[in-house]
């Protein structure tokens, strides 16, 4: 492992410059569930929930904070973002729904805190929007997939 970049020789907090690097496609993959009562699972699939579309918010909701990720994450960098997927499913058998969200940008830097970000805040959205029926719930498993792009080029998750 190299050395942790985002602290100068004296052992100080910066900004990492990546103004020398080369832009590239810069993707990344991340996923998480949230596990839940089956009787909240079956009220955000059959979409009766009083607040609404709950999936739908949660989409709209991880788009934004991938988006606002330089705002929340003091040392990253504000980024354009050129693609940002949420893809939520509900999973019956084991009473959770999985996110999976896509991160994509031409630039210095890669989109992983991106898509971290999103995948988490798309996870609590659902928490939010159901604790009044299920303060239980638990999210978990929040990890990188793949990444690609940049210097350090492309790497997947094998587990």
């Amino acid at each position: 492992m190299s050395d942790l970049t985002h602290f100068n020789a004296a052992g100080e907090a910066h900004m990492v410059d990546v103004g020398d690097k080369s832009v590239t496609h810069r993707v990344a993959v991340t996923e998480g569930r949230i596990s839940m009562l089956p009787e909240t699972l079956e009220l955000i699939m059959q979409g009766g929930h009083k607040k609404g579309d709950v999936l739908g918010i949660a989409r709209v909701a991880g788009i934004m904070a991938a988006k606002k990720t330089a705002d929340l994450v003091p040392l990253c960098h504000p980024l354009a973002l050129t693609k940002v997927n949420i893809e939520l499913s509900a999973e019956p058998e084991s009473t959770s729904v999985y996110c999976q969200s896509r991160v994509e940008t031409r630039g210095q830097t890669g989109v992983e805190m991106e898509a971290l970000c999103a995948t988490q805040v798309a996870l609590l959205t659902i928490y939010d929007m159901c604790k009044a029926v299920d303060r239980g719930m638990t999210i978990d498993q929040v990890r990188l997939l793949e990444k690609a792009g940049g210097k350090s080029g492309h790497w997947r998750r094998e587990d």
